[in-house]
């Protein structure tokens, strides 16, 4: 058996004469329910009863809990039906892939993995995959693009050479088998999961009775040759094969552009590594199809300037968050960088818990582990084009992001200290966790003088339950 691959055959071959979806069609059913067929609260009878069967099988073998230590399900509904939409509602099919996924995370220590994962390797990890543009489309889907020309022989080489050092495998992966590639890229399907999906959720949007478990990705393969594509082999499809076996009904839509006139002949192979479900969910564009189709799913405002929208973001910027989402993450948001008139965004590892959010990950060998409330949300009233001084939670200081190379410079984060007083809160369970303080204006100049001189005090850490 593959070292992270399923025990059991997940994906069937697409046939070779597949037609080119309709994106007109898809979007049709987008904008309507039909997609939300098979998530909560929009179950048949039959699908319900299988649900409640397989949760039930999953129990009676000691792969799920109705009630944990915490009170709540080990799993919810939501991450459950996703493996039934994946075997079409086969509760064998279902059965048999959430057995080998919840292995597969025990035998990797996934959770552990997240937890624990160097924050500039994790950095250097997101430069090279489907990055978040901070945005979302009009049913509150996640925004990803990946733009495959930055993945050149030299990129590669710098990204592979960051794998050498004893600090780039996470302390509790050290005698790990998995190749160091492997373990970064299930830190990133984490950070979908656990972090961008539920705060996602937690936002309004169209069907809130339905969690957000999916995201749309923006695939842009201008200017790439038949020899780069074939280099790269490898390393898509490690993606391709892990969403696939592990972390099933996790795509709604991926959009191609750029095609070049060979691409027929790539996508002969690539499409091999998905089931005929997902391939059904892939769209080539031609150039005059780009912006109608991008459209007719996302606002203008989401959808990147190069690609016809109006949105600044580009390759290797951190998240550009929608007004909804910084009212949420706006204590994760970090000063913009020289010449940048953006915020920038907290690098490595992050959880999102409804009330609170998580940072995880170690620097220089320092777990850095600490809680942040989440803002009081009041998007109806509030607006944040300038922030009072309590809308202002801590932010965050990072180093500057190069241009265009994967490895990330020596990653240090720091909060800027908001009162002359640490102020700590006590929750329920008797954790301490960091509150929200109000920052005067002259605190907030001499933060910034701070920063600049190096001088920033780092933020306590602080002990979570996860």
């Amino acid at each position: 058996m593959p070292l992270w691959r399923t025990k059991s055959n997940h994906s069937q071959a697409g046939s070779e004469s597949d037609p080119k979806n309709d994106p007109a069609v898809s979007a049709s059913q987008a904008a309507g329910t039909a997609w939300l067929k098979g998530h909560p609260n929009h179950l048949t009878e039959e699908q319900e009863k299988t649900l409640h069967e397989f949760k039930k099988l999953c129990e009676e073998n000691g792969y799920y809990k109705s009630v944990d230590e915490k009170g709540k399900p080990s799993h919810d509904d939501a991450t459950m039906l996703r493996y039934l939409r994946a075997r079409k509602f086969d509760l064998n099919g279902a059965w048999g892939q959430f057995k080998d996924t919840e292995e597969w995370r025990h035998e990797n220590a996934i959770e552990s993995l997240y937890e624990n994962i160097d924050v500039d390797s994790y950095e250097a990890a997101r430069r090279m995959y489907p990055q978040w543009t901070g945005r979302r489309d009009r049913r509150g889907i996640p925004i990803y693009v990946f733009e495959i020309r930055h993945l050149h022989t030299k990129n590669m080489a710098e990204y592979n050479s960051t794998m050498t050092s004893s600090t780039a495998t996470a302390d509790s992966h050290q005698s790990s088998k998995v190749p160091q590639r492997l373990l970064r890229l299930f830190a990133l399907y984490e950070n979908l999961l656990r972090f961008v999906m539920p705060m996602c959720s937690q936002l309004d949007r169209p069907n809130p009775e339905a969690p957000i478990v999916t995201s749309t990705n923006i695939v842009d393969v201008s200017g790439v040759g038949l020899k780069q594509f074939w280099n790269l082999k490898g390393h898509m499809q490690d993606a391709s094969v892990l969403a696939t076996a592990h972390y099933p009904e996790t795509l709604d839509r991926i959009f191609i552009i750029g095609a070049p006139a060979f691409f027929p002949t790539v996508w002969g192979w690539i499409k091999r590594w998905f089931d005929p479900v997902t391939t059904s969910k892939i769209f080539i564009l031609s150039a005059s199809e780009v912006k109608p189709t991008l459209s007719s799913f996302m606002d203008v405002s989401s959808i990147p300037k190069q690609y016809g929208g109006e949105l600044d973001w580009q390759w290797n910027d951190m998240p550009n968050l929608d007004e909804p989402a910084r009212e949420l993450l706006r204590p994760l948001e970090t000063p913009p960088s020289e010449g940048e008139s953006k915020p920038g965004f907290i690098k490595g590892p992050v959880l999102f818990k409804g009330d609170h959010i998580e940072i995880l990950g170690k620097l220089n060998g320092q777990s850095r582990k600490s809680t942040i409330p989440v803002p009081p949300s009041s998007s109806s009233s509030k607006t944040f084009d300038s922030p009072s001084q309590e809308d202002h939670p801590p932010q965050y200081q990072e180093s500057p992001k190069s241009d265009d190379t994967p490895t990330s410079t020596s990653t240090t984060t720091t909060a800027v200290e908001t009162t002359a007083e640490n102020n700590t809160d006590r929750s329920t369970d008797g954790e301490t966790t960091a509150t929200s303080t109000t920052i005067t204006t002259e605190n907030e100049k001499v933060g910034a003088e701070r920063v600049a001189n190096g001088d920033a005090a780092t933020a306590p850490a602080q002990t979570v339950t996860a």
